[in-house]
């Protein structure tokens, strides 16, 4: 395959970017995204040009870290990670764009690297449990209904990618810390922060200037691990009832 690459080129965070032109030829459909990316690499530093710079880490779609617009989608044509996103997906002559996440919230800290700590600070404001439990107890100890378990299951199935921010046309982060609230608040072992957490987490959201959630509904679709759009709404829930009983405090 012979493709024609736009990508977005930023030297630092302070500098202007724009998108730079470039074409690739002999790519294998079985290629992943990030392996073309790493035949570009491979080219630019032959010719003495700089890589672009991109994130990845394990590479098997768990670790959420690879993070591209790909021709105007989150992680590309497919609902996967930047990753797992092959090379069949696109045909023979393609232009692909391919642009970092935009948001106010992540900022570009190199060409299509991201600072995405403002994720961070969101689970660290209530996205634990400080109960201690001492040694591993025994699976039975706890007894965890089965529709409160697959529902915690299915929350903790969020990688953190931040997909759903650069889906959402006003860059929020509801689906995020929704699937964070929803998956410790519904288990016995997060019971006792279950208010505090959920008001700590959606205030430090707000802090991070991440945009409000209008139900659009593009992070859900975007969402590489299926998320449901009805987390938010759960969140919501749990935060007016939070706010009621702080308020009768």
């Amino acid at each position: 395959m012979k493709l024609t690459l736009r990508v977005w080129r930023q030297r630092h965070a302070d500098a202007d970017g724009a998108m730079s032109t470039y074409e690739v030829d002999g790519i294998s459909a079985d290629m992943s995204f990030l392996e073309m990316l790493d035949t570009l690499n491979e080219e630019l530093i032959l010719k003495g040009d700089d890589p672009v710079a991109f994130d990845h880490d394990c590479r098997e779609g768990i670790c959420g870290a690879c993070s591209l617009v790909i021709n105007g989608d989150a992680h590309g044509p497919e609902r996967t990670t930047t990753c797992q996103l092959h090379m069949r997906s696109f045909r023979d002559g393609d232009t692909i764009d391919v642009e970092p996440w935009r948001a106010s919230a992540f900022p570009v800290v190199k060409d299509l690297v991201v600072d995405r700590s403002a994720f961070d600070r969101i689970i660290q404001a209530g996205g634990y449990v400080t109960a201690p439990t001492g040694a591993a107890p025994e699976a039975h100890a706890t007894p965890v209904p089965k529709p409160d378990a697959d529902f915690a299951f299915e929350h903790a199935e969020c990688i953190g990618c931040g997909a759903c921010v650069a889906a959402c046309p006003n860059g929020s982060a509801s689906l995020f810390t929704s699937s964070k609230v929803n998956h410790l608040n519904v288990l016995p072992q997060g019971a006792p922060e279950r208010e505090t957490r959920v008001l700590d987490m959606v205030a430090q959201m707000d802090e991070e200037g991440f945009g409000g959630c209008t139900l659009a509904g593009e992070c859900a679709t975007a969402c590489p691990k299926g998320i449901p759009l009805m987390s938010i709404t759960g969140m919501n829930k749990e935060w007016l009832r939070a706010t009621r009983k702080a308020g009768k405090r």
